[in-house]
This record gives structure tokens, sequence and C-alpha cells, in this order.
């Protein structure tokens, strides 16, 4: 996967920044979330973050760096950049936003999420808020893609089928992987498009 034709074909099947900012999905509290493409090693990548095991709110979870909008804050974008260097350290001036992402909500904790996608320099990632972000995680966008899966989970006594990608004895799910299902769909779509160059 050529990382820097990929993201050009990609470019067009985004929503624009100011345009996903107006979208409103369900959800109480508004928050954003960056998701950071790097290139690594020539190839094209993702960081997430793993959520601490003894947090209130999914715990252990795999997820975008991001969070709830600050009162007064001037928008989701901004709220998305400020979390992102809150959490992994890159600053605001080195994410190059390429676009953004139908937004979603979290069914249990009623956040209502906007993602909005970004080019951030390899290695820049590193914890700053270890209160919260137990571990980065850098994923081959290729590899990420192929390994989607259904699950049966539980959760609060329910059980219930859902979309999961797998990484080792854990995975990604929720929200987190609703998102990356949208971005794997617009990235196969911008492949398929022969108008996309």
């Amino acid at each position: 996967m050529d990382p820097v034709g990929t993201l050009a074909r990609l470019r067009p099947f985004l929503i624009d920044p100011a345009a996903a900012v107006e979208l409103e999905p369900p959800g109480s509290t508004e928050s954003a979330v960056l998701v950071p493409f790097t290139v690594v090693e020539g190839r094209l990548c993702l960081v997430l973050t793993r959520r601490r095991d003894d947090l209130r709110r999914h715990p252990g979870e795999f997820s975008f760096p991001g969070g709830r909008r600050d009162p007064g804050e001037k928008d989701l974008l901004a709220t998305a950049l400020r979390e992102t260097h809150e959490e992994i350290g890159i600053e605001p001036t080195d994410v190059e936003i390429i676009g953004a992402l139908q937004p979603t909500s979290t069914i249990a904790t009623g956040f209502s999420l906007h993602p909005f996608v970004g080019l951030v320099p390899a290695g820049a990632a590193r914890i700053a808020e270890p209160a919260e972000v137990a571990e980065i995680t850098v994923l081959d966008v290729a590899n990420l893609m192929n390994s989607a899966d259904r699950a049966l989970l539980s959760r609060r006594d329910v059980a219930f089928r859902t979309a999961v990608y797998p990484l080792g004895d854990r995975f990604i799910w929720g929200a987190t992987a609703r998102i990356l299902a949208d971005l794997f769909d617009r990235i196969e779509h911008s492949s398929a498009d022969p108008n996309s160059e």
C-alpha cells in the first residue's frame, strides 16, 4: 500500500472538516478524536492508544486520541488536536488534517464522537498522559483492514455480536471499530475509483 498515493486518493472521499463539525450524532456529550495516519518504513500505519485498565469509562479499550470538548473551545477539530497533544504529545502544528469521517456515538456512555483524519510524523507519538494512556500502538493499515472480524461480546450481562479487529489477546471494538470500518470503506472505494487520482 503506497502511503502517499493512498492518502491522495482518500482525500476526496473524506468529509470536509468544516462540514463535519455541523453533523450531530446522538449523544449528550460533544467529543472528538484524531485518526492519525503515519508512515513507518514505507508502510501506511495508524496510531492508536490503549486506555488504562483502571479507568471508569472504556477501561482497557483501544481508541484514537481524543476526548470531550472544553467550554469555549473553538470547534471540535480544536478538541481533537488538543486532546491528541495532551494524550500522546503530538503538537497541533505537526498534524496535517486531510478530512473527517462520519460522526458516531458511544452507546454506553453517551458521547457524540467526531473523527478527524490527519497525518502525523513517524515516531512523534509518546505517552504524555500516563494517568489515561497505558500504551501507544502503531498498526499497519493493510494488516488491520484484513483482520476485520465479528465476535460475540458481553457487557453488563448483555450478549451481542459486533465488528472487531483482533490484536493479540485483545481487540478493537465499539466506536473505534465503527470509525475504522468507515475509514476502510472509504479507502477501498478510493482505490477502486478511476477518477480519484
